[in-house]
Parts: C-alpha cells; structure tokens; sequence
C-alpha cells in the first residue's frame, strides 16, 4: 500500500508516481491541499487502481498525523511514502525571492511546505513500516539544493537540501527494521506549471528537453520494488545531464 502526497495535479509527478505504482500493483492513497484530488481518485479506480484520497495542509501536525491515520482506516496498511508535496499548493502563494530580500516569515513558511511536510509525514508513518519490519521511503527533491541552485530560491534550495539530509538520517535510524529511504531529484519537468522559462532551460540540457512527470515516476517506482531492497540513502538525480554539464555555451 503506497501513500503519495503532492498529488492533486493531473499532469505532475505525483499523480505521475500514484497511477505507475497503481498500475505495479499498490494500493494507493493520494493527497492534496483541495477538492481536486477526488478527480485523481477517480482516474485511478478508473484504471482499476483500488484508490482513496485524502485532503490535508500537511505542514500542520496534528493534519500529518490524522492522513496516515485515515490511510490506515482504509486500507489497513502502509507500506511505501512518497513525500512530493511541496513547491506551490494550488491557492497559495510562493516563498522564491533573495536571501536579502527574504523575510523570516516568508523563509519559515518555504521551510515548511517543502521540508516540515516531509518530516510530519515521515514521522506519522514510520512506526507502522517499522511494525511491519518492510517500508520503503521516497523523497521528491530536487537538483536545486541537493546538486546545485538557482538564483533567487534561498528557501526552496535550503529545503529541498534538508529533504536529502532527512532521508539519509531515516535510512541509517531504520535500517536495521527494513525500512529504506532513499530521494529523486528532479530536473526541469514538463509539468503543467512549467513556466516558459523553464523550459527554455530544459532547451539546453544535454538531452534537449525537459523531462516528462512519468520520467521521474519510473525512478520512483523502482525504489520502492524489491529489486531496490540494498539501496538506501541515495539520491537518484533526473536531469538529463543538466548537472554535469560543464560546458553550457
């Protein structure tokens, strides 16, 4: 049984990564911060996927704790998290701007939807993978932060670092109770929030194009098979090569 959160959009990663992992054979339970992920729900049960989905701001405590609770009131177990929720909930506002120009609230409140979310969630899920002595942790990260930056996101990058440093602390804490945790990091994604800058960006990569939401699904779905069971710790990069670059010109 997987648990996606982040996955309201139709065209992004995390919807991307419910439906493969559905179509592998998970039960799956996806979130949102709105309404709209009943619409995911229901192509998933329409691709013969068993589904729920649950509405939650998981940068709140006491919300993290009641998702995993429901999960496991539906489907009665928990065996893969996927933390994708992040970036820009639809409806709210972003945290990108310069270090100097950034205020405390607006750092604090990136921190939070890119990292506290993924902590929250990991901290309600991880006794019942530790109950059933198997588990498998994803973080969706992201080359910004972990490999390398981009101008103006002081707050994204910090978080998404924090992600990494997140995942390798769970994987060498649980170990031991067979619970791997591992992240990918995503390049420039043709999303459908990918702003035309972006994919000007995706231009120059050494591939010459943005990668598609089911590209980063696939490398997420593979660490949480049994094939993956000795990898943890790890950070899969997909960039097309963007970030061993060295000549860009």
């Amino acid at each position: 049984m997987a648990l996606v959160t982040g996955a309201g959009s139709p065209d992004g990663i995390g919807f991307a990564a419910a439906l493969l992992l559905g179509e592998l054979g998970a039960a799956i339970a996806v979130t949102s911060t709105t309404a709209r992920i009943t619409d995911r729900v229901a192509e998933l049960r329409a691709a013969g996927i068993s589904a729920s989905g649950h509405i939650a701001d998981l940068t709140q405590e006491d919300e993290a704790a009641r998702l995993v609770s429901e999960v496991l009131a539906a489907h009665g177990a928990l065996d893969i998290v996927v933390n994708n929720a992040g970036m820009v909930s639809v409806g709210s506002g972003t945290e990108s701007g310069s270090l100097l120009g950034m205020d405390l609230v607006t750092w604090r409140a990136g921190i939070a939807r890119n990292l506290d979310t993924a902590f929250l969630v990991c901290r309600a899920a991880v006794p019942h993978l530790i109950a059933r002595q198997w588990g498998r942790i994803v973080n969706v990260s992201s080359v910004t932060g972990p490999v390398m930056a981009t101008r103006d996101e002081s707050a994204y990058a910090t978080a998404k670092a924090g992600m990494d440093g997140l995942m390798r602390s769970v994987a060498i804490d649980f170990a031991a109770d067979g619970v791997t945790a591992n992240s990918v990091a995503p390049g420039w994604i043709a999303t459908g929030s990918q702003t035309p800058h972006e994919h000007a960006q995706g231009l120059r990569t050494p591939l010459g194009r943005s990668a598609t939401p089911q590209e980063v699904a696939s490398a997420v779905a593979w660490l949480c098979t049994p094939g993956a069971a000795y990898v943890t710790g790890q950070c899969i990069v997909v960039d097309g090569g963007n970030s061993i670059a060295e000549e860009r010109a």
